[in-house]
């Protein structure tokens, strides 16, 4: 189940995907205005040879959010295979900084200090660290992001209003991928992603009530010391 968790964030944390991602251009917006009907599919490499000019403006618009993201705090829903729904807040600071906080009765957070990620359950006490650099939080949140350079794009789909993007990153140590979506109206802001684990199951977050540039403290990003207090 906390491996699942992890997957799920984008983090989730993450992901082995399947099909190929070779659409026309009027298939990739259809998908796209179905919103969070479509779902994260795996491609043969990288579909750059038969990106259009348009596509590519679409990568450098994502890249240029994530780039030029400092800190951002929303509330999400997270669904899960079962269609279990939690929700919670947000806290992200680049680079490579972020905090997932379930709502109660959950007590379990998810907290990466820019090098290490910690599932950490509050009510059981338990503690799972993994390395930051083997999830895709490692080429969205790290200080210079340029997605044409560091991931394979293997999907590309553009609406009026929104774009979506399924990306793996180019180190081979970190074979899962993810589907992002981000907003374009009003302005570029991140609405969500989807993933799917090793067993074809996938996991829907979706943010609203996205702000950015907020003054974050540093203790977010500090995970408690659960092994302590079992022995006070």
């Amino acid at each position: 189940m906390t491996m699942r968790l992890l997957q799920a964030l984008w983090i989730a944390a993450v992901f082995a995907i399947a099909s190929a991602a070779t659409a026309s251009a009027q298939q990739k917006a259809e998908t796209v205005s179905k919103g969070w009907g479509g779902t994260v599919s795996q491609a043969q490499g990288t579909v750059g040879a038969t990106m259009s000019d348009e596509d590519i403006t679409a990568i450098e618009t994502v890249s240029k959010y994530f780039n030029d993201l400092d800190t951002l705090t929303a509330r999400f829903i997270q669904t899960d295979p079962e269609s279990k729904r939690s929700r919670g807040k947000v806290f992200v600071a680049k680079p490579g900084r972020f905090r997932f906080e379930y709502n109660r009765p959950s007590r379990k957070v998810v907290i990466s200090d820019g090098r290490f990620l910690a599932i950490q359950d509050r009510d059981l006490e338990t503690d799972e660290t993994y390395e930051l650099t083997s999830t895709p939080f490692r080429m969205l949140l790290r200080k210079r992001v340029n997605l044409l350079r560091d991931a394979q794009i293997l999907e590309v789909a553009r609406a009026a209003d929104q774009i979506s993007l399924v990306l793996r990153d180019k180190d081979p140590d970190v074979p899962s991928a993810i589907k992002v979506v981000v907003t374009t109206t009003p302005k570029v802001a991140l609405r969500g992603w989807i993933t799917r684990d090793a067993q074809g199951l996938e996991t829907k977050v979706e943010l609203f009530n996205v702000s950015h540039g907020q003054k974050l403290a540093a203790k977010l990003f500090e995970r408690e010391k659960l092994f302590m207090k079992r022995l006070q």
